[in-house]
């Protein structure tokens, strides 16, 4: 039985946990997949975060991925990061850099433990600040300075593929090798506030094919968390991955106020498992969940059952359809061999994300700790935040 098959049936415990601790922000991205912004007054607090981390080692998970909103703005941050890595559940991060100084650098260079990840949408900054907001490119290159000074060596630098960035490969290679980092590039998904200007932003036919031979010719060392196994009909040289959709077989998602779901871009009452406030707590939503039972069964290839391309992209993101109107044994609407564009002309109702954190007004990407505003979920990402 190939790897892969054993992944397709599901495994004990997930390779990577995407963890969301908090919807606040001090960004507005265009393309957030959980329409991020304010603070959600009911996440997990410190205690019920480490009882997840409690469990999380016991399943033997070896490292999660933290993301948010922008994690690094809740004050227990740091100190759940070092209890993660004092249990032996390493940590990724992802943040647009904003509280990374110089002495925070120095902290995380001296962790074994210890992944950053620092979001960047375009190599220049009027590339990226039309999609991350003004002022975000410069936070993110300062970040990123203050951690190749402090000796840091292959952080992440974190690039979601757009129309507009897919031009800037080679330069978005260049920036990583500046820093002694990796360049980690993704795919633009129709989640959260990304279903707003997907149509504009999702990189075109031609883009595609131009993604897809960057990567076989320069894509040594460059990580893509199986992002484009849709690319894979495009030729014979197949990128490297698990060329399988992981949800809930591989991987998941906790929001930050435990709700499980299947995938970190499906996040929709649709694929939701559970809580892990419920009894039995994660454990049990991995384990036992419904959802995650029938995701780990064998799928068949549904309409991509004629092509001759199914066995090189296994029919692409469930994501991708579910929020495109688009059947989950359909093609992905950006199958490279023009299947999804004639399914999308047909497509069903789009559903909605669930739940949008957004704020009415933007903040500055420069931002401190003040007094806790009066409604949890005001205006600012920081609310109720001393």
């Amino acid at each position: 039985m190939k790897l892969v098959d054993h992944f397709e049936t599901g495994l004990d415990a997930p390779i990577c946990l995407t963890w969301e601790l908090t919807y606040a922000c001090n960004l507005a991205c265009v393309h957030c997949l959980s329409s991020s912004g304010r603070r959600d007054p009911r996440e997990l607090d410190t205690a019920q975060c480490r009882a997840v981390i409690d469990e999380l080692q016991r399943m033997q998970v070896f490292y999660v991925n933290i993301g948010g909103g922008e994690p690094t703005v809740r004050s227990d941050f740091w100190e759940l990061v070092e209890y993660a890595t004092g249990h032996q559940v390493g940590v990724k991060f992802s943040t647009n850099g904003v509280r990374l100084t110089e002495q925070r650098a120095r902290w995380l260079a001296g962790s074994d433990y210890v992944d950053v990840q620092i979001s960047l949408d375009g190599a220049t900054a009027a590339v990226n600040d039309a999609v991350r907001g003004p002022g975000s490119f410069d936070t993110a290159m300062r970040a990123m300075r203050n951690l190749a000074d402090a000796g840091f060596r292959d952080f992440k630098i974190s690039v979601v593929m757009t129309r507009r960035n897919v031009d800037q490969l080679d330069d978005f290679a260049a920036i990583a090798d500046s820093f002694d980092a990796q360049l980690r590039i993704t795919r633009l998904r129709p989640s959260g506030r990304g279903a707003d200007v997907w149509d504009e932003l999702h990189p075109t036919a031609a883009q595609q094919r131009q993604l897809y031979n960057w990567l076989v010719a320069h894509g040594e060392g460059v990580l893509t968390g199986d992002s484009f196994f849709h690319l894979n009909a495009l030729g014979s040289t197949p990128l490297p991955g698990l060329n399988l959709c992981g949800a809930g077989r591989v991987v998941c998602l906790i929001d930050p106020i435990g709700d499980v779901y299947a995938c970190p871009f499906a996040i929709h009452e649709q694929f939701l498992a559970g809580n892990v406030r419920a009894p039995g707590g994660f454990t049990e939503v991995w384990r036992n969940s419904p959802l995650f039972a029938d995701l780990r069964r064998p799928t068949s290839a549904g309409t991509c059952s004629s092509c001759s391309a199914y066995d090189s992209c296994r029919g692409g993101c469930m994501a991708a359809k579910f929020f495109t109107g688009l059947p989950m044994d359909g093609p992905d609407p950006e199958c490279v061999q023009g299947y999804g564009e004639l399914a999308l002309a047909s497509a069903g109702t789009v559903p909605k994300p669930s739940g949008d954190h957004s704020r009415r007004k933007p903040v500055p990407v420069s931002i401190g700790f003040g007094k806790p505003a009066d409604r949890a979920c005001d205006t600012s990402p920081l609310a109720g935040m001393r």
